[in-house]
């Protein structure tokens, strides 16, 4: 069983009880997220297609913690102006685990 979902502008294809990490929100660890625009389901013997929702349909999950990511390093350079500036960035994101994928 797996649902295809959308959060902001990325999908995600999950089952129950895979980890994923989704773009940061302002929740505490333990607490439950429920996303209802899911795009396709598939119990294992059929697929049912939204258009462009399965009406019905929700994943829930429970948060696992808020993580920040790997420090991407940014570098300018201006050549023969004695220029160069280097700063990083740390993406925070939100851990999440599939508790249930529901059809109504």
């Amino acid at each position: 069983m797996y649902a295809i979902f959308v959060d902001g502008s990325r999908q995600y294809k999950v089952v129950e009880g895979q980890e994923l990490e989704v773009d940061y929100r302002d929740v505490s660890s333990g607490e439950s997220l429920e996303f209802d625009r899911v795009l396709a389901y598939s119990d294992g013997s059929k697929l049912q297609f939204g258009a462009p929702t399965v009406a019905g349909a929700t994943v829930t999950a429970k948060v696992v913690g808020v993580f920040q990511g790997e420090k991407l390093v940014i570098q300018k350079f201006r050549r023969r102006k004695t220029f160069r500036k280097r700063t990083g960035h740390r993406q925070l994101s939100t851990r999440i685990k599939i508790d249930k994928i529901q059809v109504a």
